[in-house]
């Protein structure tokens, strides 16, 4: 019995066909391929069933969609050798990428997925292998579309950092999805309070983002912990301010090629500096839709008192805001009691 091809389920409508299912467990050998071989599988049969036959093309053939939540400029030779010594053994990528077209007669197409083998195929081009091509698949997708399947592809892959995808998925909920997050969770099944944890990241200000050495350390995990601080107006200037001698210390490590500071170490250093100047009593600002609809106050204990105003806000709405307070008072009740 033959398989739906990926890219009919990515594009499927919620009613239709469900998301790929989460990876199953060992008592399921049927199953239990790796996720390159399944799209593999799922790519060839797409090709066979709605007779799209792969296609050739030059890296520079293609424009990369911006709809990606792939970071294309900070993929570097270092993080795809792997990548590149396979294209290179197999002259081409097993694997197609998907393009559409477009109406740009330079670049006649357009990359929805496969950022990672266009960029080993280019960097190949240019480093004395120039007949090596980009094997694709054509789509005609709309760019909410390609959004799906995109997203399809990159819940796979461990290189895409927390924040990467909470931008893109803030930009896809503004552009496709009329600014309503509910919207987005159910078309690509993920739930609300997932990508309400996703989107969080972006709150985080720059000068916090780089007292991480990468962007790939900072987790949504740490956005539960770092953002109802970053809302507090009094706490925020001194959390930057360590971010930014943590950030200096990065740099410093980086030069001397030492061990760069962990990301939950980067956290606990953080929380660290606004403690040690909050006093008996931390006060924070909540804040749901931008707007600001309580405060919570935790004293030497840890104990939460939690004060809220009357709004015309969802219950929803107002209990995932006090989300990030309630998992970070849980995590220092933990500590205290190793203590």
């Amino acid at each position: 019995m033959s398989r739906r091809s990926l890219i009919g389920e990515a594009l499927a409508s919620p009613n239709e066909a469900p998301l790929p299912s989460p990876a199953p467990s060992s008592a399921e050998p049927a199953q239990s391929r790796n996720f390159t071989t399944r799209r593999l599988d799922g790519f060839t049969e797409a090709a066979r069933m709605v007779k799209r036959p792969t296609i050739r093309l030059k890296p520079t053939e293609c424009s990369i969609w911006p709809g990606n939540a792939r970071d294309y400029a900070r993929l570097t030779e270092d993080r795809l050798r792997s990548l590149i010594e396979s294209i290179q053994a197999e002259n081409g990528n097993r694997i197609p990428v998907v393009v559409r077209r477009t109406n740009n007669a330079k670049q006649p197409y357009e990359l929805i997925i496969g950022t990672r083998r266009h960029w080993a195929v280019s960097w190949l081009n240019s480093h004395h292998y120039p007949d090596i091509e980009l094997v694709a698949i054509i789509e005609d997708l709309d760019d909410e579309a390609a959004f799906r399947l995109a997203d399809i592809e990159n819940r796979e892959r461990e290189d895409i950092s927390d924040l990467e995808r909470g931008l893109n998925y803030k930009a896809a909920v503004d552009a496709y999805y009329e600014g309503l997050q509910a919207r987005l969770a159910e078309r690509v099944k993920i739930s609300k309070s997932t990508l309400a944890r996703y989107i969080g990241l972006t709150e985080i200000p720059p000068g916090v983002v780089s007292a991480f050495a990468s962007p790939m350390d900072l987790q949504v995990r740490h956005g539960d912990k770092l953002l109802p601080a970053l809302r507090n107006p009094s706490l925020r200037p001194k959390m930057e301010e360590a971010a930014h001698r943590i950030a200096a210390e990065q740099s410093f490590r980086q030069s001397g090629d030492e061990e760069p500071i962990s990301g939950a170490e980067v956290v606990a250093r953080l929380m660290k500096a606004i403690a040690s100047r909050q006093g008996r009593a931390q006060k924070a600002s909540i804040e749901a839709k931008g707007l600001a609809i309580g405060t919570v106050e935790k004293d030497q204990s840890r104990a939460l008192t939690i004060t809220l105003s009357p709004t015309e806000l969802s219950p929803d709405d107002i209990l995932e805001a006090l989300r990030p307070f309630i998992v970070n008072a849980k995590i220092l009740q933990r500590k205290l009691q190793k203590q």
